[in-house]
């Protein structure tokens, strides 16, 4: 594994690269998270026939912050300076709940970069949460965030006094989350698998119908609940080797088809 920060967009942009091929497959990791907490038990799958570059996004885990509020739109702009830096012109993504919706705006922004993408558990319209997520975000406070995710970030965070700043700006992006709209959906070109879980935070529902959106989707709805089927250690569930098989197959078959 190697590791370092690439100066993009006025901030210094956390990433790791591991394994080795032609073709490398992307890790966007969800709101709050950091490469170990979404990608602990995936990461290593994947790097073992495949490279992989893990990233941080703007205020998380190790990546520093900008005096501006976090954006879906931005974190894209990120990714895609990131492998410019990196001499990546084009690549794979997997990106999980906020890095799903990260994931879409990359493949609606910067078309040009992406060769396939998987995305996990994410939304593109308010009505895709379940119900009570964002009435639950307007007294959201740090105390609510996940003991896991807290201990995580102060363990890589440069500034640990960070810590407040990132999960308001995170909780502010999701109070002020806007629509996106069904046409930016269609205009998707890259191959594309949409997967959530039959308990997750994101409706099956809504999951369905970005499937009808984008053009030649695949839909995949496994058991269990947001983030378990891959071992995220944010579900706050014991990974289940078997349903994980599952997952590393249905992903390795999409991106080497």
């Amino acid at each position: 594994m190697t590791s370092g920060y690439a100066p993009v967009n006025g901030i210094n942009m956390y990433y790791e690269i591991h394994g080795s091929g032609a073709l490398p497959v992307v890790l966007i990791h969800g709101g709050g998270s950091t490469i170990e907490t979404s990608f602990g038990t995936l990461l290593p799958i994947l790097s073992s026939h495949s490279k992989v570059i893990a990233v941080e996004l703007q205020a998380n885990g190790r990546t520093s912050d900008r005096d501006a509020p976090e954006s879906f739109e931005q974190d894209a702009d990120d990714v895609a300076a990131l492998l410019k830096y990196l001499s990546v012109d084009k690549a794979n993504f997997l990106g999980y709940s906020n890095g799903g919706t990260t994931t879409l705006q990359i493949a609606m922004r910067h078309p040009g970069i992406v060769q396939k993408i998987i995305v996990i558990s994410a939304n593109y319209q308010r009505e895709g949460l379940i119900p009570g997520f964002f009435e639950g975000m307007q007294n959201a406070t740090v105390a609510d965030m996940p003991e896991i995710l807290k201990t995580a970030y102060l363990k890589v965070a440069p500034n640990k006094d960070h810590l407040q700043t990132m999960f308001e700006k995170d909780v502010e992006r999701m109070r002020t989350f806007r629509d996106i709209a069904d046409d930016a959906l269609k205009s998707i070109t890259a191959s594309t698998m949409l997967m959530v879980a039959q308990h997750d935070v994101i409706t099956v529902e809504h999951t369905v119908k970005m499937s009808r959106l984008i053009p030649g989707s695949k839909l995949v709805i496994l058991p269990g609940i947001h983030g378990a089927f891959f071992g995220a250690a944010e579900s706050g569930i014991a990974k289940d080797s078997k349903l994980l098989a599952v997952t590393e197959m249905l992903v390795e078959e999409f991106f080497n088809e």
